[in-house]
């Protein structure tokens, strides 16, 4: 492979992403809906966060006044309208850094439209990272490829964010059309693994990939994660196996072995179909599965407008459990 100098970056729209693209998502990510902290049960008032940030507390529910409770914590608008004591209770708030997980893995380097996934990927995890440092947090990341997880620690800084897109574009300008096709589930798991070592508790994770190769091992690591992170897992897939063309192929590689896919056979095109659409299917059902947002973005259409959608869906969701 060929080393560019670090000034030399390849700018082919769709194809490659730079910093320069990265950061002009700034703006646009201001209007993006993202899900809150937590999720608070309340019988009253309904479900929601009520900040007193001068006190460093988070409100998290009413209860009925038991003997012992300080006075102070009553409230006396509830206890008016019920006629019984309330206490209003509070918890330390917490800060929530957050944790982008980007691939750039070869397979992301496809795409039949637009973009390449892994375009479509840095651009979903900008959009996060400067949405996310725009609310006040600490932003880091990890970033891999088929050979390496490149770890960024999280800092409250737009100079992070500046870092991890230079690492995202760093990574995505080594993909070329002729590095040869290899299966790297590995690096999927071992990418969740070196985020589990760091993310223990009270983080937001946002894994943007195409999850090619998951397997079992994934699930279980996302659901570990799960247990004590928020976990938000961005989907990228390209719309081509979904919609084939009815004449011409093409040539798929394993590796050592290749194979001709003819799309004029129409059993052929119901097959790769059927198995994109299966896949697909069961990638959406972690969603229920492991109780996790799992948000599609495609290829073929702008990412910004398609992840402000599917994050005001997902947050109106949490909204309503």
């Amino acid at each position: 492979m060929v080393t560019r100098p670090a000034h030399v970056q390849k700018t082919t729209s769709g194809v490659y992403v730079t910093v320069d693209d990265l950061a002009k998502l700034e703006m646009v990510a201001r209007n993006l809906t993202f899900l809150q902290k937590t999720t608070v049960q309340q019988s009253l008032v309904g479900r929601h966060n009520s900040k007193m940030r001068g006190r460093g507390l988070t409100f998290e529910e009413l209860r009925e006044y038991h003997a012992g409770d300080d006075i102070r914590t009553i409230d006396w608008r509830v206890t008016a309208r019920t006629g019984k004591p309330f206490v209003r209770i509070y918890g330390e708030e917490k800060e929530r850094p957050a944790l982008i997980v980007v691939d750039q893995r070869t397979n992301m380097f496809f795409g039949s439209r637009r973009s390449m996934k892994s375009v479509t990927a840095a651009e979903a995890a900008a959009l996060c990272a400067w949405r996310i440092f725009g609310s006040g947090d600490r932003v880091g990341g990890f970033v891999f490829n088929d050979e390496r997880i490149d770890e960024l620690r999280p800092h409250r800084s737009r100079e992070a964010i500046f870092a991890l897109s230079t690492r995202i574009s760093a990574m995505n300008q080594e993909l070329t059309a002729d590095t040869p096709a290899r299966r790297s589930s590995g690096q999927l798991n071992a990418a969740l693994q070196a985020v589990a070592s760091v993310a223990d508790h009270d983080h937001l994770i946002v894994i943007v990939s195409d999850f090619d190769g998951h397997t079992d091992a994934t699930k279980d690591m996302l659901l570990r994660l799960a247990t004590h992170n928020d976990v938000l897992a961005i989907l990228v897939y390209d719309p081509f196996l979904l919609q084939l063309p009815t004449s011409g192929g093409i040539i798929v590689s394993g590796g050592s072995t290749q194979a001709e896919l003819a799309f004029q056979r129409p059993q052929m095109r119901s097959a790769i179909g059927e198995f994109a659409r299966q896949r697909g299917r069961n990638l959406l059902a972690w969603q229920v599965e492991l109780g996790l947002p799992m948000l599609p973005v495609s290829t073929a259409q702008e990412t910004a407008p398609q992840l402000r959608s599917l994050l005001a869906q997902a947050a109106w969701r949490q909204r309503r459990r």
